[in-house]
């Protein structure tokens, strides 16, 4: 199936429905998602979090110290790219969440959402949002999901988004 498809499967509800099929970016030729950047306090313990805590697979890295950087790989070719260097002082992912321009959570969409979170608080992962059922008021269907949250390791908040 085409890429296409496979979001339409990963969204469910949430991406609309066309009477016409859904067909790739016409404006920028190839467009998709590639990776999202993350920088963080301590790249050691990010990288054990994602590759042993979450499954997630190294596809690259390079540098040294705070120049240390690395990628990983969902499972379906999303990619995080992990930068060592991440300040002490910054303001935390609540603050920052208000500032235009800035990404305040890194939604992954999961079979069991429930599951997903179990494994990340097991792996140092702290609770946000404990699992929960709702339905999304989306147009134009609802969307049943479970949702919950955990902050990361250094901070950053992820989601874990299952459709029922």
């Amino acid at each position: 199936s085409s890429f296409v498809d496979k979001k339409k499967d990963l969204l469910g509800g949430l991406y609309e429905e066309r009477e016409e099929p859904v067909m790739a970016n016409q404006v920028i030729k190839g467009a998709r998602f590639h990776h999202i950047a993350l920088k963080v306090k301590d790249i050691d313990l990010a990288e054990r979090f994602y590759l042993e805590g979450l499954g997630f697979t190294k596809c690259g890295q390079w540098g040294e110290g705070d120049g240390r950087a690395l990628m990983v790989d969902m499972g379906d070719g999303g990619i995080i790219e992990i930068f060592a260097g991440g300040r002490e002082d910054a303001p935390c992912l609540e603050d920052a969440s208000s500032l235009s321009g800035s990404f305040f959570h890194l939604a992954i969409g999961v079979d069991d959402a429930r599951a997903a979170f179990q494994r990340a608080i097991e792996n140092g992962a702290t609770e946000k949002v404990y699992p929960k059922e709702l339905t999304l008021k989306t147009l134009p269907n609802p969307t049943d999901v479970v949702l919950a949250f955990v902050y990361g390791p250094n901070g950053e908040v992820i989601e874990f988004m299952q459709h029922k």
